[in-house]
């Protein structure tokens, strides 16, 4: 009796946002035109149309993936506004959302360049007191958090050196991200840093980084 074929588990979230990441670098690479059938800029109906065609990808999981690259920066939405007039004379307006990716989407996949700008490029950061940094027109951070960035920058090159999965390390190095640039601000966003590094935690528990976990769980106290 012939065995059935197991069945095809489903993608999670993280090789989804891969996918969607990679399907709007080459849509960019290729493109001969800002907007378009060719265009390196793409309409949400053609987005889910051909990533269903090349992925089997459902409309929902492509929604709710791309809000997520998006709020992470690597994916940008552009608003274009037109008006038609109705045949009774009544101007109409519409808008239709275009989708491109970013330049820190397009790092994400190649790597820092000769061209990537530092993250605090333009910002004046300097030194006002044991415990205070001035940062920009006068804005304040706390210096406390600085060993809190040098245990994340650990952890970050210990994940991205680790075996595991490419997709898996995207994520929890985008997490890690989203925790130094909170740090940097003046007030931090607890709930952007809390739902953060629950999933670092997770993820950096499974993949055996336990002591940098701890590292950091004993200075992050003060964002959460």
């Amino acid at each position: 009796m012939a065995t059935k074929k197991e069945a095809q588990q489903p993608l999670t979230n993280n090789e989804i946002r891969t996918l969607m990441l990679q399907y709007f670098y080459d849509r960019n690479r290729n493109a001969t035109s800002s907007r378009g059938k060719k265009g390196s800029s793409v309409k949400i109906s053609d987005v889910k149309r051909e990533l269903k065609a090349s992925h089997t990808l459902a409309q929902q999981e492509v929604q709710s993936n791309l809000t997520y690259l998006i709020s992470q920066g690597w994916v940008k939405e552009d608003a274009i506004e037109k008006s038609y007039t109705a045949p009774g004379g009544t101007i109409i307006p519409s808008t239709t959302n275009f989708y491109t990716i970013t330049a820190a989407g397009i790092d994400k996949i190649e790597g820092p360049g000769e061209f990537t700008m530092a993250k605090f490029h333009g910002i004046k950061i300097e030194a006002t007191g044991q415990n205070i940094i001035t940062v920009g027109d006068g804005n304040q951070v706390n210096a406390k958090f600085g060993e809190l960035g040098q245990a994340l920058a650990e952890l970050r090159d210990s994940v991205t050196a680790a075996d595991t999965a490419e997709a898996e390390k995207m994520s929890v190095v985008a997490d890690i991200e989203t925790i130094q640039t909170q740090r940097a601000k003046p007030e931090p966003n607890r709930v952007v840093v809390r739902a953060a590094w629950e999933a670092i935690k997770a993820s950096a528990a499974v993949n055996g980084f336990v002591a940098l976990v701890a590292k950091v769980t004993a200075l992050i106290h003060g964002l959460l």
